[in-house]
């Protein structure tokens, strides 16, 4: 296999790589927001006559403009945008935050200084912004959203089974409102160049942006460019289109000229989505053995008043153990804000948090080691549907990860260092679905030898051009360097969205096909080195090209026509024959300050099975990042709300904490790389997601072993530990 340095890895750290807002077209104009400041009601008086006197200020859009554009909709209900309000339309505000106005100026200093000088007068009306605030009104979600795949989990009889049992944990769990805070800011370069707009933006659906604006403005898809070549992370937050691209793309055609904005990093917390708050009472029953005999898990989760995000969380807590009665129970808390949605391991990370810190309340109470426990529960089969796993390497990766930490000098009462430091070892396991969605990949070859693939993905960070790059390469038999690949383009081909660790797995399923084409059209055989240059110069044309559309098992044709429209097409693990999902195991120490309690995490074990690993290089970043993020979800990252007027309140980098490098000590990353050719022909599953799910758990559970306080809301502060 070849081992690739990561593809754009020395434009990104020269600066030559371009992200959406470094187009810079001749004549750009600029644009600044102007949002909300209540937490709720309706905008009674909008003046705009001191903005518009500032020097420079081209135009002013409001509510009062007729824009002539319409709603998205909300991407998981038929729509493209992350939620299904778009502002400017009407004089309602939904929540503090929400965009009101829009400046657009021949200069940032004017637009800015403009946009300060709008003043909005309101009608307040009263607002609930957490979940037990009065107004805040909770719907079940199985009754909300009527599908078969968001019903209930159940499985046998979990309250009979909790009661009848020996050993008994309840315990309730809290993580979130989150933020992504990618380094990237949100930002957009708009431009019409005759009938067509051509839009630059950091995106994880290209597509969404170009099905979403085409409705908006009621022009043909065809008439919309969407251009992402690089995007600077992501996270779940660009997943989709926002609502300032629509008037953005009016703005530029009634200013006769391009128009940039990039949004402050303040205005972030409110312009797109965020993890939501999740509240978790976790219930298990087991004998005086330690078998596990019930699961009870009950999810309330925050939406906004708009959507609801459709839950998942007990998809992976029904399958991480053989229990043999569960219950899961979703519901969702209307709340004034805007609507909540993915962040890496949306709904995982925080299910993982609570199941795995019970079962280490569980673990305790029987007085049993937290690996010996796991291993003994393992599940060899699906409890919830008594399918096949297509591969499960859970129980390796606990026993890898348990030697290569030192898992066997553990014991139950925690050392102390000589200066009284308090040290803890914890252990958690994390799970999530391998998720395949429909794929274009179309590759071109020409008499040079060169190959160009075209494939409807997104370079996200998570280095998918490095993957395919390396998965061309390796199948011709051809140098890395003779193969380019071209993603996050709708000049190319359809996309759809990149997301839920489905990229790599879905991409590399098409790229794949596309190769079998390839040979055939080439004349080459099924297997082996190809002479790419001579076979096109033989074929007796300048370029070869083939195409080839994939999609996950069981899913119905109409979601390729989903996928060409932009639309999300519902992946697995619904397929026929087994179910299907990748393991990982976190082991991680903690070290307590004996005076000012201070929490360091100075070395992490994560063991991953994610099937054969396609890219060594890219997969362990991939590993260590997530790591890094699950120390800030267990010690640092929470975004406090405003009760008194709603909102977020710590919108900055300063404020809303994330680990830097003196936070983050050793991390050791190994893979079981066993090749799950049951899912598909490259033996790949899924990474990019499940690499978070379990690390908080862990340390929380290592907090316990040291201090002997169980934490039961995410991040742990100081005060939990004093």
């Amino acid at each position: 296999m070849t081992r690739l340095t990561r593809v754009g890895a020395r434009e990104k750290v020269t600066g030559a790589a371009r992200y959406g807002a470094d187009h810079t077209p001749e004549g750009v104009a600029y644009a600044m927001p102007v949002v909300a400041t209540v937490g709720k009601g309706r905008i009674t008086r909008l003046d705009t006559e001191a903005a518009a006197a500032v020097p420079g200020v081209l135009l002013i859009l409001s509510h009062l403009d007729n824009l002539g554009i319409i709603p998205a909709g909300y991407i998981m209900a038929d729509g493209y945008a992350f939620q299904s309000l778009q502002p400017l339309l009407d004089d309602r505000v939904a929540y503090r935050g929400q965009p009101i106005a829009l400046v657009v100026a021949d200069t940032l200093v004017a637009a800015t200084q403009a946009a300060g000088l709008v003043r909005a007068e309101y009608e307040t009306e009263p607002f609930a912004v957490e979940l037990g605030a009065d107004g805040a009104e909770t719907v079940l979600q199985e009754e909300a959203i009527p599908l078969p795949f968001l019903a209930d989990i159940v499985v046998g009889d979990a309250e009979a089974a909790f009661e009848g049992s020996q050993v008994r944990v309840d315990g309730t769990y809290e993580s979130g409102p989150q933020h992504q805070v990618p380094m990237e800011l949100i930002g957009s370069v708009v431009e019409w160049q005759e009938d067509t707009v051509v839009v630059h933006e950091g995106t994880q659906s290209v597509g969404a942006l170009r099905g979403g604006l085409a409705r908006q403005l009621g022009i043909d898809p065809d008439r919309v460019q969407v251009i992402a070549p690089y995007v600077g992370g992501a996270f779940g937050q660009k997943n989709a289109l926002q609502p300032h691209l629509a008037p953005l793309a009016v703005a530029a055609r009634r200013a006769g000229r391009p128009v940039k904005l990039v949004l402050p990093r303040a205005h972030t917390f409110h312009a797109a989505s965020f993890r939501p708050v999740a509240r978790h009472r976790v219930r298990l029953g087991a004998d005086a053995s330690g078998r596990l005999l019930a699961v009870i898990h009950e999810v309330d989760q925050q939406a906004s008043r708009h959507d609801l995000l459709p839950a998942t969380y007990t998809e992976i807590t029904s399958r991480l153990y053989a229990v043999p009665n569960f219950r899961g129970r979703q519901r969702h808390v209307k709340t004034d804000a805007q609507t909540p949605g993915y962040m890496r391991a949306p709904f995982e990370h925080s299910a993982a948090f609570a199941m795995e810190s019970a079962v280490d309340e569980l673990c305790q109470a029987i007085g049993r080691d937290p690996v010996e426990f796991r291993l003994a529960n393992d599940a060899e089969v699906d409890p919830v549907t008594g399918k096949p796993f297509s591969s499960r390497h859970l129980a390796e990766c606990l026993r890898r990860g348990a030697e290569l930490f030192g898992w066997a000098a553990r014991t139950p009462e925690p050392p102390r260092d000589v200066d009284g430091t308090m040290i803890g070892w914890g252990v958690a396991t994390g799970a999530y679905p391998s998720l395949t969605v429909p794929t274009l990949a179309r590759l071109r070859a020409d008499a040079g030898g060169r190959i160009v693939a075209e494939v409807g993905g997104h370079e996200i960070g998570q280095g998918i051009t490095t993957v395919l790059t390396c998965a061309i390469a390796d199948d011709l038999g051809i140098d890395p360097d003779a193969v380019t690949v071209v993603v996050g383009d709708t000049r190319a081909v359809p996309h759809h969205l990149t997301a839920g660790a489905w990229g790599t797995n879905s991409t590399l399923r098409a790229v794949h096909a596309a190769l079998r084409e390839l040979r055939a059209g080439l004349g080459a055989a099924a297997a082996g080195r190809v002479d790419v240059a001579a076979a096109v110069t033989a074929s007796g044309r300048d370029e070869v090209v083939v195409e080839a559309v994939t999609q996950g098992p069981g899913q119905p044709p109409e979601m390729i026509d989903r996928m060409r429209a932009g639309l999300v097409a519902l992946a697995g693990p619904e397929y026929p024959d087994y179910v299907s999902f990748s393991f990982v195991a976190h082991f991680a120490e903690v070290r307590i300050e004996p005076v000012t309690r201070r929490i360091r995490v100075p070395r992490v074990v994560s063991v991953v099975d994610c099937g054969r690993v396609a890219s060594p290089v890219t997969a362990e970043a991939q590993v260590r990042g997530a790591v890094v993020w699950g120390i800030g979800a267990a010690l640092r990252e929470r975004s406090e709300v405003d009760p008194r007027y709603g909102g977020f309140l710590n919108t900055d980098m300063a404020e809303y904490v994330i680990p830097v490098n003196a936070d983050i000590g050793r991390i050791d990353v190994a893979f079981v790389n066993e090749p799950d050719f049951v899912l598909n022909p490259m033996g790949v599953k899924n990474l990019g997601e499940v690499a978070l799910v379990g690390v908080a758990a862990a340390i929380a559970n290592a907090v316990h072993h040291a201090t002997g306080r169980r934490v039961r809301r995410l991040p742990i502060m100081v005060e939990h530990v004093l």
